[in-house]
């Protein structure tokens, strides 16, 4: 897979799969600035293409007082500051036909939430800013549906897209990743596994969403196998105070052994 049209993306003749990592949302500059650091560490330790990730508003939330974010222009900075800084490409999520443009000023690859990959609008406003569109597959949609979103993209002058699978909703409160569909996405376009996403537990009573994240290196294992483009990770160096997505992402001290053991898994299946 080509990645060169993405800037400042490294270790891109690893023949590892790529790295789309980071916390859910953007708090501010400093926890940003030491999840990035230590992102960046491991990555380039372990030869890994890194897409550093962090939304820069959260649109999409269970209950009117939760976390949405810390103002658009100043987390979009902190974006900007870290790839700067650390020399690496970001995405972030965006929710609107006017995000669109404005996102990408700051970022490299702008991705449409799971809930909005059939909006029309916004998918086309996000493929003609030229950048790189991840579509997340909607947890109502099946892999063949994905084709359409991807033809969107593709119709608008834009072939930089990638597809993410996070999980199909099964039952209210539960998701899970049917494999079958990687090789199906495929064939549309690169895809993502999203490991953190696929562990959620949504629709809780309580209106905050719950997670699986000891079961992180279960699915990432199994994409890995499944000869998956990408994987997607959100981390955070305090899950329990994260102020969205906190239950299912993955602690960030255990990043380094969750993908020394992916590689190697990764060049096993190289060989095959």
């Amino acid at each position: 897979m080509n990645l060169s049209n993405i800037p400042n993306i490294k270790h891109t003749n690893s023949n590892n799969f790529f790295l789309l990592a980071g916390p859910c949302a953007i708090e501010g500059e400093e926890m940003a600035m030491k999840i990035a650091e230590r992102v960046v560490e491991i990555t380039d330790k372990l030869e890994i293409p890194l897409v550093f990730k962090g939304s820069f508003k959260k649109a999409n939330r269970s209950r009117i007082d939760s976390f949405t974010g810390i103002g658009d222009e100043k987390a979009l900075n902190i974006l900007r500051k870290v790839s700067e800084t650390f020399n690496v490409p970001t995405i972030t999520d965006i929710h609107e036909v006017s995000d669109a443009a404005k996102a990408a000023e700051y970022v490299d690859v702008l991705q449409i939430p799971a809930f909005l990959v059939r909006q029309t609008d916004l998918v086309v406003a996000a493929a003609e800013t030229g950048k790189v569109v991840n579509l997340k597959k909607g947890q109502f949609m099946s892999p063949e549906a994905m084709q359409h979103a991807v033809k969107k993209v593709k119709d608008s002058g834009n072939d930089n897209v990638w597809i993410t699978e996070r999980g199909t909703m099964f039952g209210y409160q539960d998701m899970l990743v049917d494999f079958r569909g990687i090789p199906t996405m495929r064939s549309y376009a690169p895809t993502v596994l999203d490991v953190t996403h696929s562990l959620q537990q949504p629709n809780q009573s309580s209106g905050v969403t719950g997670g699986r994240p000891d079961m992180i290196e279960t699915i990432a294992r199994a994409g890995v196998v499944n000869n998956i483009d990408g994987l997607f990770m959100e981390t955070h160096f305090d899950p329990a105070n994260a102020k969205s997505d906190g239950a299912n992402m993955l602690h960030l001290d255990y990043l380094e052994q969750l993908l020394t053991n992916l590689v190697a898994i990764r060049k096993v299946v190289n060989t095959l």
